[in-house]
């Protein structure tokens, strides 16, 4: 019998469990699930961004043989009447947007009619050519006509936390002896996933519905239907099984959800809607922002005082909120903060989470303005972030739970050779290219959130675990399965996770990088009250060696329940389970976060990137030829899913900085290039050689698992450490993103 354990999967690199499923095209996706009497939907999306519709010509598209309905404001039945029950999880303040309502255009791309047909084909033509008038009104949708519209946001959005101040700004910059003041700015950006959002809306005999939806959260898009509707939670079940992609987008129920479940409620039968790539761009967004930074230091380059002012876009119908300037308070040491914040209405739709919200738009102007304080005080980069180093949250006036910030700044250098970096602009060259170093960094909220699974072991020793998590690719059946396969002892191939389904224990929307937290630690709690109730069995057989004992007394590995002090002490859990004559044994346990020491202690995760560029001095295209991400994020529970994440994060951060754009038409209020065609992302062509490292990071006081999330600190800094390469290889300093070869020339 071994005492070494075989069963320590946690650390370790095991391919993803759902890999086979996907690569063979067994992966059920929202809009591929195969249901009986099958009708089939398709959105008519207006062409202006404000104003009224005086009249939708139905009759004609109604003539069609095989169109069953079309659904507008003029026939939508009587739902639920007060804001609240449109409200989701994560909906801003203000009104939320209630497809076919009214009469009322409030952004471009709205939808404005639902027609559903026998086929998906026969209903496209029918949309295509419903007849729709509209009173077309004066729209604005332009932030940089709005500057001086902007006003202090209300706190309605979760995770909104109000910029500070601390001492007097104005002063600190007063005594600088070096001092920059600089804007920038980035556009409008859409997520784009593969997946494009789409339901499936089973109706059963008995009228209740199984949803599968596009969501990065089926409780939340089950309690938006719950209250819409006023159906119980035995009528709407909701299913996402996997997700194409969702970086933000499927935090909030789509109105693909509202449009579906109401045309199979009314119709009673099954009916499946996907929009288009178009009609992806028809809501949420990373908002187009405008920000000011002002750095002073001293002579030895600590920093004196900092200002930083942001403004950004909203709907008109909600308030839309980020923390956008809060991290230029945190990162760094200065005693003089002025931290403020602004949002101005737009026609548009309300903006939306999006891979880091507010810390990669903030992030992104910090960075690029430490890079311009770092040559103004004539120091290097790297050692004028060294000398402002913060040891603790400036901010909440806490110390970090843990932070190898330091550390990854040590590991980073070395890794790429920043000592070889001469200091000077256009001193480094390959060919007929200029050649470019940039550093940058970042930090990210290390959040944890009530979460419950479930967890069951049958005789032949194969457990299943559950929770209502989601899987939108960043790997959570692969973890899931690591840490309840290492809490039980028991191989990868002997433990199933399911995930995303509202008949399971509740878990949170998969977002803000907690899931690894939040949901982990619920399944290592149910797993470990599994374990107890198998402890109990096996001190109940003939002559057990466990009896007496204790559960901290002993551990499962290798398939067994063992004494930690005497491993040779032990049963097999198998026997355990076949001499009890227990078919099945479960148990459910949930997990949340500690106040005390969320009061105690900031918890973040952090980066530092490195980059090079070169640029060809004669067409101004830029090449990122190489990319460092050290990353700081607590205890890492799988070598190979963390580092895609952080791989798939550099590459958006390469594609921020030099492609990601969403173009907005303002004569039309309606963005242009709203297609995989014209909205610009990188290709296999576009990434060279990435090198992602973690930095050991031992966190008791985070959550029990120790882990920190990754899937959002890893953009950061990545967009900065391009622009300032940039400046390095060609001595231009650009403070608008996307770096267009034009700005180069």
């Amino acid at each position: 019998m071994s005492t070494e354990s075989n069963t320590k999967h946690v650390g370790k690199a095991p391919s993803r469990v759902e890999g086979p499923l996907k690569v063979t095209g067994q992966a059920r996706y929202s809009a591929e699930f195969a249901v009986p009497d099958l009708a089939y939907g398709y959105v008519v999306s207006s062409p202006i961004a404000k104003g009224r519709i005086k009249k939708i010509h139905a009759d004609k598209v109604l003539a069609l043989p095989g169109v069953i309905q079309v659904f507008s404001h003029e026939n939508v039945p009587s739902l639920a009447w007060f804001d609240r029950s449109y409200k989701d999880d994560v909906a801003p303040g203000g009104s939320p947007f209630r497809p076919l309502h009214d009469d009322e255009v409030k952004f471009s791309m709205q939808p404005v009619a639902l027609v559903v047909a026998d086929t998906f084909e026969l209903a496209r033509y029918a949309a295509s050519i419903l007849e729709v008038e509209y009173a077309e009104a004066r729209h604005e949708t332009d932030i940089e006509q709005q500057r001086d519209a902007g006003h202090e946001p209300g706190r309605g959005k979760t995770g909104y936390q109000p910029p500070v101040r601390r001492g007097n700004a104005d002063d600190g910059l007063g005594k600088a002896e070096h001092r920059i003041r600089q804007e920038y700015i980035h556009g409008a950006q859409h997520h784009n996933p593969m997946e494009l959002f789409g339901a499936t809306v089973h109706y059963h005999p008995d009228g209740k519905l199984t949803i599968y939806d596009k969501t990065q959260g089926v409780y939340n898009c089950q309690q938006y239907v719950m209250k819409v509707f006023g159906l119980s939670k035995d009528q709407a079940r909701v299913v996402n099984l996997f997700m194409g992609g969702g970086f933000g987008s499927g935090l909030r129920p789509q109105y693909e959800l509202f449009l579906s479940v109401l045309a199979a409620l009314e119709l009673k039968r099954s009916v499946r809607l996907s929009l288009t790539r178009q009609q992806m761009f028809s809501f949420g967004h990373r908002p187009h922002t405008l920000q000011t930074l002002e750095l002073g230091t001293g002579p030895d380059g600590a920093l004196l005082g900092l200002k930083h002012y942001a403004l950004h876009e909203t709907s008109r119908f909600e308030e839309y909120t980020e923390n956008v300037v809060n991290w230029s308070g945190m990162l760094y040491q200065c005693p003089d903060v002025h931290l403020s914040y602004q949002v101005a209405p737009l026609d548009v739709y309300t903006p939306l989470d999006m891979r880091a919200p507010g810390a990669a738009t903030g992030s992104f102007a910090l960075e690029v303005a430490m890079d311009e304080m770092a040559y103004a005080a004539g120091l290097d980069p790297l050692e004028f972030r060294r000398r402002n180093y913060a040891d603790h949250d400036q901010n909440k006036k806490a110390p970090f739970s843990s932070k190898k910030l330091r550390e990854a700044y040590d590991e980073g250098a070395r890794r790429f050779g920043w000592d070889q970096r001469p200091m000077a602009p256009r001193s480094m060259r390959e060919g007929g290219k200029l050649v470019g170093w940039g550093v940058a960094g970042g930090v990210w909220d290390a959040s944890m959130q009530k979460a419950a699974a479930k967890a069951s072991i049958t005789a032949d020793g194969r457990l299943t675990v559950a929770s209502a998590a989601g899987e939108n690719g960043t790997g959570t059946y692969t973890i899931m399965t690591q840490i309840a396969a290492e809490t039980l002892g028991l191989p990868l191939e002997a433990v199933t996770f399911r995930l995303g389904d509202t008949n399971q224990p509740e878990a949170p929307l998969q977002g803000g990088s907690w899931t690894a937290a939040s949901v982990g630690t619920a399944v290592k709690n149910a797993c470990e009250a599994l374990g107890e109730k198998l402890l109990k069995l096996a001190q109940q057989m003939t002559d057990s060696p466990l009896k007496g004992a204790k559960l901290e007394d002993v551990e499962f590995t290798n398939g067994q329940i063992r004494r930690r002090l005497a491993p040779e002490q032990a049963v097999v859990l198998r026997d355990v389970l076949q001499t009890s004559g227990e078919r099945e044994i479960e148990a459910e346990s949930s997990a949340m976060p500690n106040p005390l020491n969320m009061q105690q202690f900031s918890m973040h995760s952090h980066n530092v990137v490195f980059v090079e560029v070169k640029v060809d001095e004669e067409l101004g295209t830029v090449q990122v030829s190489r990319v460092l991400n050290v990353v700081a994020a607590g205890r890492i529970l799988n070598q190979k899913t963390a580092r895609s994440q952080v791989l798939g994060s550099i590459v958006w951060g390469i594609s921020m900085a030099l492609m990601e754009e969403t173009v907005m038409d303002h004569r039309f209020g309606r963005y242009m290039n709203h297609n995989y065609a014209e909205y610009h992302v990188p290709t296999n062509a576009d990434i060279r050689d990435i090198e992602v490292h973690f930095v050991e990071e031992e966190d008791p006081h985070v959550n029990p698992l120790g882990v920190k999330g990754i899937g959002e600190v890893g953009m950061l800094g990545v967009a900065a450490a391009v622009t300032n390469a940039v400046y390095h290889a060609t001595g231009k300093r650009i403070r608008q993103l996307p770096i267009y070869l034009d700005k180069l020339l």
